[in-house]
């Protein structure tokens, strides 16, 4: 995990997209989209029925990793409301281990605005932690220190003649926009221009590996 700075307050960023909070014993990530691979299968779109479990079991491994005590998942965690509902077994016994395990909280998106808390867990609009705003979707308006989803940030570059894509973090210095940590979600550019009004000026891409932080200026 690499570290960096953020609102006076640092955070760990992992490879797959999480962002651990030591002083709150925290982990925060975004956009899992649990049972989207279910909903297409409903309209005749059949895809392999494994992403729920990709994704709590890479999140059951983060929290493994960073010794997190409570859990914050900032909007679009199902596909759509039910999606709770449509859970494997195994893939809910993962989340409710996960959600009895930890301090959980349901930040909801706009793929999930009926969602309910059948998998444990507690549902909020929005949180306020130490002066920063939780939420699903940017607000540029909003002057505040504010983490978000809904996104699904990736940065694309072109390496020896071939392109790259890597999930990303978008930041400001008063915006943090989360990569999707679904196992099953697409990503929009980080270069879109409703990316970049959306967190404002001096924005840069942060992509994380193993052991160092790859940060890419965003011109608008």
């Amino acid at each position: 995990m690499v570290p960096f700075s953020f609102a006076g307050e640092t955070f760990f960023a992992t490879p797959g997209g999480a962002l651990f909070w030591p002083e709150q014993s925290a982990l925060l990530v975004a956009d899992l989209h649990l049972e989207k691979a279910s909903w297409f299968a409903r309209l005749g779109q059949f895809l392999p029925p494994y992403d729920s479990h990709a994704t709590l079991t890479a999140i059951g491994d983060a929290v493994e990793q960073t010794g997190a005590a409570r859990l914050f998942c900032l909007g679009d965690s199902f596909h759509d409301s039910f999606g709770c509902d449509r859970l494997p077994a195994n893939a809910r016994d993962l989340l409710t281990t996960l959600t009895a395990k930890l301090d959980w909280t349901w930040i909801v998106g706009n793929h999930d605005p009926g969602i309910a808390d059948h998998c444990g867990g507690r549902i909020a609009k929005e949180v306020e932690l130490a002066g920063i705003i939780l939420r699903h979707e940017a607000v540029r308006s909003d002057p505040r220190p504010e983490m978000s989803g809904h996104y699904h940030p990736k940065l694309r570059v072109h390496l020896r003649g071939r392109q790259v894509s890597r999930r990303c973090f978008v930041v400001s210095p008063t915006k943090v926009i989360f990569p999707a940590f679904g196992a099953l979600t697409g990503g929009l550019d980080a270069h879109h221009p409703e990316i970049l009004r959306s967190v404002g000026s001096n924005a840069a891409a942060l992509v994380p590996v193993s052991d160092r932080l790859l940060r890419f200026p965003l011109a608008a």
